[in-house]
């Protein structure tokens, strides 16, 4: 299969959480435009996603909701699964780490690095937590593909270089402040405040 577009993955990423909620209420199936509405989009953009990744039905009833999640998870999730960290165990670190733990059996937070050592080497939010000292180690030894970066956004540049250096292969920047890596290294970035900022924007209009 090609790769596939950014945005698709957002998508389809979206899909398989509403998947998984139809599935645990006892939906077996599920059609397009039901899916749709449920994220704003159209029923066309939904076939045309699921078209992208191979899956097709025939029946009248929609799509096979448990095989659509099963596809959905081949495409987006690794055999052996993937590890991720989080850097800055501040309010915010926790909260992600609390919300993500559990959620994706092939995602899985296992670390946690902070300066503070009113933090370091415990358990916070049931991860361990260890000094920016060791991320280079603990990295290596842990197989970490994945750093999420939640500390002060003066901080995050300097923090984006140590994960590079470190062997990371996919940076989430929750900071406001931009950072830059190497070409081969994913970089995600989402900055809440102008996320609400932009709800704003759109409020204003609506006055």
């Amino acid at each position: 299969m090609n790769k596939l577009p950014e945005k698709t993955i957002g998508r389809l990423s979206e899909y398989r959480r509403t998947l998984l909620i139809c599935l645990a209420k006892g939906k077996t199936h599920i059609y397009s435009h039901e899916l749709a509405n449920l994220h704003n989009y159209t029923a066309v953009q939904v076939r045309r996603d699921i078209m992208l990744i191979g899956y097709s039905t025939t029946l009248k009833k929609g799509y096979d909701v448990k095989a659509l999640i099963d596809v959905i998870a081949n495409i987006i999730d690794t055999e052996e699964g993937l590890n991720a960290a989080i850097i800055g165990v501040g309010n915010l670190g926790k909260a992600i780490t609390t919300y993500l733990n559990g959620k994706r059996t092939k995602l899985r937070i296992i670390a946690a690095f902070d300066t503070d050592p009113e933090k370091t080497n415990r358990v916070i939010a049931g991860i361990k937590c260890y000094p920016m000292s060791e991320i280079n180690k603990i990295i290596k030894e842990q197989d970490i593909r994945i750093g999420i970066i939640t500390v002060p956004p003066e901080d995050a540049p300097s923090v984006s270089e140590i994960l590079v250096s470190s062997g990371i292969k996919g940076v989430l920047n929750y900071t406001s402040t931009p950072i830059n890596v190497p070409k081969n290294i994913y970089l995600e970035e989402y900055d809440m405040i102008t996320s609400i900022e932009k709800v704003a924007y759109f409020v204003k209009q609506k006055k």
